[in-house]
């Protein structure tokens, strides 16, 4: 069975950082697109970051480039985003979802993915 679960959500103060897991079971990661997705409460389903598993590239979303970094460790068969300098508006349930091999235009796009994980709330507030 095909799973994805996350786990290393929790609350955190502003300018903190959190580590979230994105742990595969059931296939190998290593030929897989890993995304990092997040939504918040009535707003859409929004693309945080992307690893090719394959050849290791990585992608951002605008909103937090410079201070989240997505990473695999195949042989644990997870990957991972790390999320540091937290800001209110990081406030979110973060989805893991795995895909084939997909084209840089459709990353952001969560009909791309075939599956995903049951998410993990992060809270960031004083």
């Amino acid at each position: 069975q095909l799973q994805l679960v996350e786990s290393g959500g929790g609350l955190v103060q502003p300018g903190g950082s959190l580590r979230l897991s994105c742990a595969a079971s059931g296939f190998t990661l290593d030929y897989y697109v890993i995304g990092w997705f997040r939504q918040a409460p009535g707003k859409e389903r929004e693309g945080v970051s992307y690893i090719s598993c394959s050849d290791g590239s990585t992608y951002y979303g605008d909103s937090v480039k410079g201070r989240f970094t997505i990473s695999r460790d195949n042989a644990k068969n997870t990957v991972y985003l790390q999320m540091n300098s937290l800001k209110p508006e990081d406030t979110a349930v973060y989805y893991c979802a795995a895909a084939g091999q997909l084209p840089y235009w459709r990353l952001r796009y969560p009909g791309a993915y075939d599956y995903w994980g049951q998410g993990t709330q992060v809270t960031v507030s004083s």
